[in-house]
């Protein structure tokens, strides 16, 4: 572990630290809080806004690069507004590069309490998309979930921000390093790092420097890409898990109320889940139906899309012609499960192409190596840009135990 002065806070002078993280999703606020609760002195610096939970839907800052990317900007990342999904994905790219995350996984499984939604929390819309998924021959399996089951409300609002605080976020692990000492500095964007004879030396915010010798940059795979490649760290192109949502009318089902993407169907190219969203209500209002939220039966096919985006000036990712043959595979499946569950044929409609977990464009064996490293001593990445290939799938798990087996490594 690199060792480094006391904080010393002087007027017109450098703050100096022990570690300073750089972005508080569930890569950066793991690494924080892992540090801290080691003894070391930890500062984490936060672009958005410190926020309360029920206003995560207020802090979208998605970006429009041809498959609208899905992210926030606020305390916490898009953990605050996740669905509670805990998959073990990567596993096995992971070892290629000699990464074994069995024993985080499990350490970050009990740490967050991930378990099945219990057969109460399955909603009518839910129960009855498994069911059809079964006649028709498929798997289905019941999605593991950071949800506390006893406090659970079931009114489906998860992907907006949780309003009984029952599923995690990495908010949690941010006050838990506070809680062991770390600083943490909102609404402030990390503008440059700061380098010196191959060592990093800290980060500038505009007019403000943090100067110490370990900084991990976690700030999201469209820009910490920006900030590696502003001191020569190579980059990579960029994946996200192109999504469809595809629904028709159920009347009186009351799906929104279900929690959100509480099963899914695996397919060797897509995956997909139950899948409520107000849009489709949208959609299906503007056809002519006469819906209301509770009137919509949903699905989302996930691919593994292939890593044809780039970061740089602009931002931009398009759909392949073997991104659409996956789409439209995954599509006509989950269609076949919506009509087998009622949901009425002649009125379904799909959404515009989505992205939610933007990545790969600092990964592991290319930026960094197998301790998340760059070539410049002291100088991390820990966020999903570091992962090897496309998940297909959530990878929140996966990054918390990614930051925990880096944190060792440190």
């Amino acid at each position: 572990m690199h060792q480094a002065s006391q904080y010393l806070i002087t007027p017109g002078r450098p703050l100096s630290c022990m570690a300073i993280v750089v972005g508080s999703g569930a890569g950066g606020a793991t690494v924080a809080k892992e540090l801290a609760e080691a003894g070391h002195r930890v500062l984490l610096i936060e672009k958005g806004p410190e926020i309360s939970e029920e206003d995560a839907y207020r802090h979208y800052a998605n970006v429009d690069a041809g498959v609208k990317l899905m992210r926030t900007c606020c305390l916490g990342g898009t953990t605050m507004v996740s669905a509670g999904n805990a998959m073990r994905c990567l596993e096995n790219e992971l070892r290629g590069f000699g990464i074994d995350l069995a024993s985080e996984f499990t350490e970050a499984q009990q740490e967050l309490g991930v378990q099945e939604l219990p057969d109460a929390l399955i909603g009518e819309g839910t129960r009855r998309l498994m069911d059809a998924a079964s006649r028709l021959g498929l798997l289905v399996r019941k999605m593991p979930k950071f949800i506390d089951p006893g406090r659970c409300c079931q009114d489906g609002r998860c992907s907006f921000g949780c309003p009984v605080q029952a599923r995690w976020n990495a908010a949690r692990f941010v006050d838990a390093a506070r809680g062991h000492g770390a600083k943490v500095l909102t609404e402030k964007a990390v503008t440059g790092i700061l380098t010196r004879g191959g060592q990093v030396t800290g980060v500038r915010c505009r007019s403000q420097e943090y100067h110490d010798d370990l900084v991990v940059v976690a700030a999201g795979a469209l820009e910490t890409p920006r900030l590696l490649g502003s001191v020569g760290v190579p980059t990579a192109p960029l994946f996200c898990d192109t999504f469809a949502s595809i629904g028709g009318v159920c009347q009186g089902i009351r799906f929104n109320q279900d929690v959100p993407m509480g099963a899914y169907v695996p397919q060797n190219s897509s995956l997909i889940l139950t899948h409520y969203s107000r849009q489709l209500v949208a959609a299906l209002q503007g056809t002519g139906h006469a819906v209301g939220d509770g009137d919509v039966l949903g699905m989302m096919v996930k691919i593994a899309d292939e890593d044809t985006g780039s970061v740089g000036e602009t931002i931009e990712k398009g759909v392949t012609g073997t991104d659409a043959r996956r789409l439209a595979e995954g599509s006509s499946v989950a269609g076949a499960i919506l009509a087998e569950a009622g949901a009425d044929p002649s009125t379904f409609v799909s959404l515009p192409l989505r992205g939610s977990h933007p990545g790969g464009t600092a990964r592991i064996g290319v930026s960094v190596d197998a301790r998340l490293m760059t070539r410049i001593t002291g100088l991390y990445a820990c966020d999903a840009s570091v992962l090897p290939a496309t998940p297909g799938a959530p990878p929140i798990l996966t990054l918390i135990a990614l930051a925990k087996y880096a944190v060792k490594r440190m």
